[in-house]
């Protein structure tokens, strides 16, 4: 008896020997059970999940789920040209019969933004585009019309008439830190839907000769070609930035990518839709940043704010006594840092609504009230 109790002690401590190994060194050895393939062989497959619906830990499919059907892909065409003195005989007699030029396409994404249609998508997606297709992830189609476009901030806004539209949830985007988590959702180079992941890589860019009025969110989720217009979502799929560009020097993502704050679509979207225009703020100033030796040349004591080196006759800054020379430090409480910051708090200013700046000029510091006027609309000659 004693002899069967040694050998059955011996084989439990064997055992647990055994366990304790497999569980330091394979533990998914233990969460799988042994199975033989069709050709015999023996493979260890993972426990099947007991509840399928709910994600594993850390997973983002529970955002891309939310996110995913509200981001559409666009396809743009544009018609062909022909040549303007193609039907002049002596033109033909000399360089035959010019064909028309392949019509041009053009291949973008977008973000469903309420359940009347609107779409929110980059201008450069849809400019100069003859005809716009939107493709939703269940595969319905529909011909958008644009309802306006912003090329200051490279946004525009279309409207599809489709039943049961998924809307994606705006976020806010003046809560987002540097080191948040987010998806990119889009169409990259039109193989399908894609979701990529990153963090929030920089907040407040600006200076990239992108657009007039930049405030760009930067992350390192992958944006390739064909991402442009879709959405930046947070890990709980709530819209946060709409994609806009990279920084490449292959065309492909390197890691650096930027995203129009919500918060600046949503201003853009209420200015289109209920004037046809983005209404902002204008005083008539040439800014620039604020140097030692412009400090020096205007005689101005001043170690930040930005620096005025023009102001426009009879403009809205001239006849609330702005000078050239002044350096520019606060408009309504809110500092002035550099010359984006300026000319972004100028344009949020509604116009002819008196607003205070405080101005450095010499070693004083003045208190002017300066009424905006409305931005002009600038031609845009060329697109970057």
């Amino acid at each position: 008896m004693k002899r069967f109790w040694l050998i059955f002690s011996q084989a439990v401590t064997v055992f647990v020997a055994a366990y304790f190994v497999v569980a330091t060194l394979q533990p998914d050895w233990l969460a799988a059970g042994a199975r033989r393939s069709g050709a015999g062989v023996t493979l260890f497959e993972a426990a099947p999940i007991s509840d399928p619906a709910r994600p594993a830990p850390g997973s983002f499919s529970p955002a891309a789920r939310k996110a995913a059907p509200a981001v559409v892909s666009i396809n743009t065409s544009k018609a062909a040209v022909r040549h303007p003195r193609s039907n002049d005989p002596w033109f033909q007699f000399f360089f035959g019969d010019q064909q028309q030029s392949q019509p041009q396409t053009g291949l973008g994404s977008g973000v469903i933004i309420s359940p009347d249609g609107y779409i929110l998508t980059n201008n450069h997606v849809v400019e100069g585009a003859d005809e716009i297709d939107v493709t939703l992830t269940d595969s319905r189609r529909a011909r958008a019309r644009t309802i306006g476009t912003d090329p200051d901030t490279d946004l525009a806004i279309l409207k599809i008439e489709l039943d049961k539209l998924p809307v994606i949830v705006l976020g806010n985007s003046d809560q987002l830190a540097v080191g948040d988590q987010v998806l990119a959702i889009g169409n990259p180079f039109g193989v399908g839907q894609t979701v990529t992941s990153g963090i929030v890589s920089a907040l407040g860019r600006s200076q990239l000769g992108i657009n007039t009025f930049e405030n760009f969110i930067q992350t390192d989720a992958a944006i390739n070609p064909g991402n442009s217009g879709g959405a930046l979502v947070d890990v709980n799929g709530n819209l946060l930035g709409i994609n806009t560009a990279i920084y490449s020097r292959s065309g492909g993502s390197m890691g650096i990518g930027f995203a129009i704050p919500v918060s600046t679509a949503k201003m853009v979207l209420d200015g289109i839709v209920k004037d046809g225009q983005v209404t902002r703020g204008w005083i008539g100033v040439e800014p620039n940043e604020l140097s030692p030796e412009l400090a020096e040349t205007f005689g101005v004591r001043a170690s930040e704010g930005v620096i005025l080196t023009g102001v426009l006759q009879d403009g809205p800054a001239a006849l609330a006594g702005i000078r050239p020379g002044d350096v520019i430090v606060r408009v309504d409480d809110k500092a002035v840092t550099n010359v984006p910051t300026l000319l972004a708090t100028v344009a949020s200013l509604k116009p002819g609504a008196p607003a205070s700046f405080q101005v450095q000029r010499g070693d004083r510091m003045l208190e002017l009230a300066v009424t905006p006027g409305v931005r002009p609309r600038l031609q845009r000659a060329l697109r970057r």
